[in-house]
């Protein structure tokens, strides 16, 4: 089914959580300790494990100037209700002129990692549970089709991460959070000697679940020192993060060991991949003779999973950059750079996003917005990027545009 370019997929958009996911969904015993929603004197937060966290402006910005973003608490009542309830996050997709939207989470953090950050691993693993549920059978299920259900991990082990993935794939689930760099969450990193994340990737390779990697997933903001400015992170953030997670996976074992394993950079822009691609097959070629051979200082294999082969197990027949278009895809929001940059990225392996409810997001004129940034394209590459790409990427069946945009 063609449909009209008027649409897109958004593969990067964010649901703040109605106060009753847990409350209503957990098992009795864990039911007090839960989140759950409080109002006091000192406004209105989520309360876990004896943890206050509000929820910031920043992260329900819909309908709001940009003189009126603010880093302050905000209440659910002064929230755009697309923010947190399923019916009228369609209307304004509809708005918008989004197709489908797939949504990380915010109270969990962007991969989950809230829960693997408690106390009760018990307890932990049944929040877990419980979000993804609720994802799949409440917040999807209100619209099939329109909103992709992602499931987030219990990332501190990833046999109960990959049988999370079993379970919630037989339920419908298309994708799964993760994070950009799992060690500063004080898990092993993707190159850990035992092969720790194995369970996990192949889970979702069996699954076919795209792996997703939101920026800032991590819980952790690269600055060059304590007294960097906070304008200056937010600038610096897609280059050293999203860039530094793209190398983490070029040169791990896991690509050449999975042919169909998924990766996705979510929000961390296109611009930079060119470069990077570029620098990794340069260091492949000029140092891969001499590491081969293991005449240097220092081991380029230290943390290796099994046999890593050349220059730290990066297959030796295939280079970064196809092993980049084999497995990778960039997401971007606004990325007129990128865009002009497509023959050195690859049209199959670019997405967009709206980013929705989010200070960054083109909503209410994503539609208008991305055709700007894609005008002069072909229409057929302007698919891809709008639409196709995310339908096979996730594995979906693209629904039948509403009548007309709201």
């Amino acid at each position: 089914m063609d449909i009209s370019l008027d649409w897109l997929v958004s593969v990067d958009d964010h649901v703040l959580e109605p106060p009753h996911v847990w409350q209503d969904r957990l098992p009795a015993k864990f039911r007090d300790a839960g989140p759950r929603m409080v109002t006091d004197d000192k406004g209105e937060a989520w309360v876990f494990e004896g943890k206050r966290m509000p929820t910031t402006g920043l992260s329900a910005a819909a309908g709001k100037k940009r003189e009126e973003f603010s880093p302050l608490p905000v209440t659910y009542a002064d929230m755009r209700p697309g923010c947190y309830d399923p019916a009228a996050r369609v209307e304004d997709m509809n708005r918008a002129g989004v197709l489908a939207s797939l949504s990380f989470p915010s109270f969990p953090r962007f991969c989950g990692q809230a829960f693997t950050e408690a106390d009760d691993r018990e307890l932990g693993l049944a929040c877990v549970r419980a979000y993804n549920d609720w994802m799949i059978d409440e917040w999807c299920g209100t619209a099939p089709g329109r909103l992709i259900p992602m499931i987030i991990l219990p990332l501190w082990d990833a046999t109960l991460a990959a049988a999370e993935i079993e379970r919630t794939a037989a339920k419908g689930a298309r994708a799964i959070a993760f994070s950009e760099n799992p060690y500063p969450l004080g898990l092993p990193s993707i190159h850990d000697p035992s092969g720790f994340w194995e369970p996990m990737i192949a889970a979702s390779v069996d699954a076919n679940m795209p792996i997703c990697m939101h920026l800032g997933s991590s819980s952790q903001l690269p600055s060059t020192s304590p007294d960097m400015p906070m304008a200056a992170i937010i600038a610096l953030t897609p280059v050293a993060s999203t860039a530094a997670a793209c190398i983490d996976w070029l040169f791990s074992p896991w690509l050449p060991k999975y042919p169909d394993l998924k990766l996705c950079l979510s929000e961390g822009g296109i611009g930079w991949i060119p470069y990077v691609l570029e620098r990794c097959d340069h260091v492949v070629e000029v140092h891969r003779g001499w590491a081969s051979k293991g005449d240097f200082a220092g081991d380029l294999t230290v943390g290796a999973v099994g046999d890593r082969g050349e220059l730290g197990g990066l297959a030796v027949d295939m280079l970064p950059s196809e092993l980049f278009r084999r497995h990778m895809y960039g997401c971007f929001i606004e990325d007129p750079f990128g865009v002009g940059a497509l023959d050195q990225i690859g049209v199959d392996n670019v997405m967009i996003e709206t980013d929705y409810p989010h200070t960054d997001s083109t909503w209410p004129n994503s539609i208008e917005v991305a055709h700007k940034q894609l005008a002069g394209l072909p229409d057929d590459v302007k698919r891809k990027i709008l639409q196709t790409n995310a339908a096979r990427v996730f594995g979906l069946e693209l629904p039948e545009p509403p009548a007309t945009r709201q």
